[in-house]
């Protein structure tokens, strides 16, 4: 069986002593408010940051897409016909 260096990360460490981990944090020195509100929650749990964005997200283009749909119908674009006006 050939042992695979590469795949053992504490062989990958060139025999150094214990590694600390990185700690990476937002500075919300500056912020107020609900910006302040978000920084603060990557800072304390990233898996609830990631859930928060990952079902934000969606629901912020269905509400942009709804509102350029509102629009476009106000200005006399019709995307439900698929009828061409130039002909």
């Amino acid at each position: 069986m050939k042992v695979v260096i590469w795949a053992v990360p504490s062989l990958a460490l060139a025999a150094a002593g214990k590694v600390e981990r990185i700690v990476v944090v937002a500075d919300s020195r500056r912020y107020t408010g609900w910006q302040a509100w978000f920084i603060n929650l990557y800072n304390e749990s990233l898996i609830l940051f990631t859930l928060l964005t990952v079902v934000s997200i969606p629901v912020l283009g269905m509400m942009l897409g709804t509102m350029a749909d509102l629009a476009m119908k106000q200005i006399g674009i019709n995307l439900k016909s698929r009828s061409v006006g130039e002909h």
